[in-house]
């Protein structure tokens, strides 16, 4: 069959697995290539870096980026875990299916553990199958990523079903838009949360799961001396703040951030460990793409950032993360929040000036001037494997379940 991309209401709903496969191997030659050019070492070549990692939401964006950066550029075991729509011979799978699928064969021809576990991150089935697969491998985890992102959660003591929004407080925020197929501005608005939505999205997204896999894989002694941990947020500029980092979204975050604080001295006073929330720079994901106002603010970061030289994507902003951050040979640098922050390019005065005095003259006619849709595109289409270099989107796939 040949496989075009399904666009709906900026969301693509397909993916091809030949592109997947191509996309995720490209991340996987420039961590190595890195690795060469900044010399750095295995743990079993003397260097300091991580040995067993956990990856919590392993299959996509910033997940899989940390997951390839320890294993093909540390050269750590690896357990992922991820909640994947398999592929069928004549259905598609989802994009992360694909990945997890090259990844894990990369990672088998390099010699490099692995194991990938297809669950529900926020069961406590899903902690007791990765507590068994480490004990399996032989391995205790000494960094433990958490990538999550799901627009709901079971509880896995109540078994309540808790849903996530985004919304602003207060009052309806309503901001500009791009479709990401026609290049058409448009306006879009969201209503203001109630208590209970902001109470729920919290239950998602904030700390309590993650907590409670730290408390369960300390129980089952599976965590090394020194453990570190570490999850993913996002702050971003003022502009997007009402509806992200002052609404609902940012009020699971702090929530997060807050849960980091209460983990770091957990693990500091029983394995000598840490925990930190590292603040991501903004970037394509399947999400982000009906967040109002985001997709014209990245078109035009993307544009700014590259004309200075500082664009980043998903896997070069993990292998800076871990190379820059968590394996120094010092402490973590982190701001007076005790965040790590890998935002610095995006947040840079400059660029946010720029970005800022563009922003407020874009129009229709000269937004692709301005703005960098054809970057923005080719990444949104790329995280489904469309618009990935070296595929012929034109040649036949005979089965959806392989890559």
């Amino acid at each position: 069959m040949i496989i075009k991309p399904m666009i709906r209401s900026n969301i693509c709903i397909n993916a091809h697995p030949i592109g997947c496969a191509k996309e995720t191997e490209r991340q996987i030659a420039y961590v190595q290539s890195q690795k060469t050019k900044r010399g750095i070492k295995t743990f079993g070549e003397g260097g300091n870096g991580p040995k067993a990692v956990l990856v919590l939401g392993c299959s996509t964006g910033y997940g899989l980026a940390s997951r390839i950066s320890a294993a093909f550029e540390y050269g750590a075991a690896t357990i992922g875990v991820s909640f994947e729509k398999e592929g069928s011979e004549k259905k598609g799978g989802t994009p992360g299916w694909y990945n997890n699928m090259a990844f894990d064969r990369a990672a088998k021809n390099a010699g490099i553990p692995c194991a990938t576990l297809n669950m529900d991150a926020f069961s406590d089935d899903c902690r007791r199958a990765v507590i068994e697969e480490a004990k399996k491998m032989g391995v205790t985890f000494d960094l433990v990523v958490y990538s999550l992102a799901s627009p709901v959660r079971r509880d896995p003591e109540t078994s309540v079903l808790y849903k996530s929004v985004l919304k602003p407080f207060g009052k309806a925020f309503t901001g500009q838009t791009v479709d990401i197929m026609t290049g058409e501005l448009s306006t879009m608005s969201a209503e203001p949360a109630n208590e209970e939505e902001a109470e729920q999205t919290i239950k998602v997204m904030g700390g309590e799961d993650w907590e409670r896999w730290i408390n369960q894989l300390s129980q089952a002694g599976v965590l090394s001396k020194g453990c570190m941990t570490v999850a993913y947020s996002y702050i971003g500029p003022k502009l997007s703040h009402a509806i992200y980092r002052d609404g609902t979204i940012g009020g699971a975050k702090k929530h997060l951030e807050k849960t980091a604080r209460k983990l770091d001295a957990k693990l500091s006073s029983e394995l000598g460990g840490c925990a930190f929330v590292s603040v991501n720079k903004g970037l394509v994901t399947r999400s982000s793409a009906v967040i109002p106002i985001i997709p014209l603010y990245l078109s035009v970061l993307f544009k700014v950032m590259k004309e200075k030289g500082t664009h980043e994507g998903c896997i070069e902003q993990m292998e800076r993360l871990f190379a820059e951050r968590l394996y120094t040979k010092g402490k973590v640098p982190v701001d007076s929040d005790n965040l790590i922050r890998i935002d610095d390019w995006e947040l840079d005065p400059a660029v946010q000036a720029e970005v800022d005095a563009r922003m407020a003259k874009i129009t229709q006619d000269n937004l692709r001037e301005l703005g960098d849709m054809t970057g923005y595109l080719h990444d949104f289409m790329a995280t489904n494997g469309f618009d990935v270099e070296g595929v012929d989107y034109e040649a036949d796939v005979p089965r959806m379940d392989v890559i």
